[in-house]
């Protein structure tokens, strides 16, 4: 399989000192869907999930994704969350959250954006300005000063 010498990890484009070159693509991690996790996800890059999660997953840097086969039971927080499949607790997003076609949410939600496909079922407060108004608030009386 290998010449004498030879690793599986040798790489034939090769930067100095011998390591290979950084990858350019950002990092991404799946759990699929025979993956059953109870207790707290947390990580340092994409999650896609196509399981099932009951407990909490904490991703406030990064993008996490529920597959159409995923079944979740847990609170989340990430910064932008795409529904395809079954989430049951609430999500506060950074940016974004969207729930596509065949996706359902039944929890509260907070975010700055929201997209809600045609087929998709929603069910829970949500709350889309609370990230706003941290952001916005006058900066005390004088803000509240009429301007001459």
């Amino acid at each position: 399989m290998w010449s004498q010498g030879e690793s599986p990890n040798t790489n034939a484009s090769t930067t100095g000192g011998g390591r290979p070159p950084e990858p350019k693509e950002a990092q991404l991690a799946n759990l699929g869907r025979s993956v059953f996790v109870k207790g707290d996800v947390t990580g340092s890059e994409d999650l896609t999930v196509d399981g099932r999660v009951e407990g909490r997953i904490d991703l406030p840097d990064y993008t996490l994704t529920i597959g159409p086969n995923a079944s979740i039971r847990a609170n989340i927080t990430a910064k932008t969350v795409t529904v395809f499949g079954s989430v049951v607790g609430n999500i506060t997003a950074r940016e974004k959250v969207e729930v596509r076609r065949g996706g359902s949410l039944e929890g509260d939600l907070t975010c700055a954006r929201i997209a809600i496909q045609d087929g998709a079922y929603v069910s829970g407060i949500v709350d889309t300005n609370s990230q706003l108004k941290k952001e916005r608030r006058p900066a005390g009386p004088a803000a509240l000063a009429p301007v001459a």
